[in-house]
């Protein structure tokens, strides 16, 4: 098939290229990025490619850095233990969503160790991976888990983090209802050297404070001070439902407060909390890939540009996964198991 990549970022790639394996279909992109203003493939783009051509033995063609069209066909092999390294403070989050959705379907583990950005922006967290998407994937039958070895911030990157999938049967997503809210759960970290002005502590406790008085139940879980090659800090709100999780990231920048960063995150969630959905507009786009294979019905806040390219690839991969808009102006999610998968 011949994918228009104009209309959408490195996602629309990225979600191609899983697909492509799993359901053993061959594309061509053009356009790649072509909206973008530095159109083209970028090294952290390239990376998810060369991973994934030498995780199935693909055939590919036009996999080179600023390449507007790339040819991929996968082939039957399926190697279990690479490495990566992106280059720059790219994100490595962003390659181990490319191969989950290959490893969740594999029938051998799979191990993927990458260096680069583990906490930048235009991407989750190391932290919102490992204590959001990874126990929603758990409910979902897929195995997975991601040990964090060094800390990358942006822009020196350097970063260290390995993804291990282990053979799973995914099941439907099922998330209609999040049920009431337990309790929002604060991690911040920080780089060594912003030890001495209490970056991690002050944005911890700022949030807290913040939550506090939107009258949310609140619980400081982890302030930590870690080595990294650049300066940096992340926040991570985790809101914890009866039945569902959602994550808040929040980067530190160069002449933003501990507090303005805190404070952000914390409009962000209360935003979040307002609209009842199951899943926050993070996992909203990140979850299409798993309902292609497994079906399922998820409520989402909004219908981000992300979510409507993602769900207009995956129709052009078998799956029927749509959006229903209800009666009272909520959005689902939901999709049947195409034939391939059953």
């Amino acid at each position: 098939m011949t994918i228009d990549g104009a209309d959408g970022g490195g996602q629309l790639l990225r979600t191609a290229l899983s697909l492509a394996t799993v359901f053993d279909i061959p594309f061509r992109i053009e356009d790649i990025r072509g909206s973008r203003p530095t159109p083209g493939l970028k090294a952290q783009h390239l990376t998810a490619v060369d991973v994934v051509s030498e995780l199935c033995d693909a055939e590919v063609t036009g996999a080179e850095l600023g390449s507007d069209a790339l040819t991929f066909r996968p082939g039957d092999a399926r190697r279990t233990s690479l490495r990566a390294d992106i280059g720059t403070a790219g994100s490595v989050t962003l390659l181990f969503d490319t191969v989950l959705p290959i490893g969740a379907v594999a029938d051998r583990p799979v191990e993927l160790t990458a260096t680069g950005g583990t906490n930048v922006k235009w991407a989750p967290t190391v932290e919102y991976h490992q204590l959001v998407k990874r126990p929603l994937l758990a409910d979902w039958g897929v195995s997975a888990d991601i040990g964090l070895e060094r800390t990358g911030f942006y822009p020196a990157g350097g970063g260290e983090a390995t993804l291990r999938t282990y053979p799973s049967s995914p099941s439907p997503v099922e998330l209609d209802t999040r049920g009431a809210l337990e309790r929002v759960e604060i991690y911040s970290k920080a780089s060594e050297d912003l030890a001495d002005r209490d970056v991690a502590d002050r944005q911890a406790e700022h949030a807290d404070a913040e939550l506090e008085d939107a009258e949310f139940p609140t619980e400081i879980r982890g302030v930590e001070y870690v080595p990294a090659r650049s300066t940096g800090s992340s926040l991570l709100l985790r809101g914890v439902y009866e039945d569902t999780l959602v994550g808040v990231d929040a980067l530190g920048e160069r002449g933003r407060t501990s507090e303005a960063v805190a404070e952000g995150a914390v409009r962000e969630f209360t935003a979040f909390h307002a609209t009842g959905a199951s899943v926050d507009a993070y996992m909203a786009d990140q979850v299409v890939p798993f309902l292609a294979l497994a079906g399922g019905r998820v409520r989402i806040p909004a219908r981000t540009d992300h979510v409507r390219t993602n769900l207009d690839l995956v129709a052009r991969f078998g799956s029927d996964c749509h959006l229903d808009r209800g009666v009272d102006g909520t959005l689902t999610l939901a999709a049947s198991v195409p034939p391939s998968r059953k």
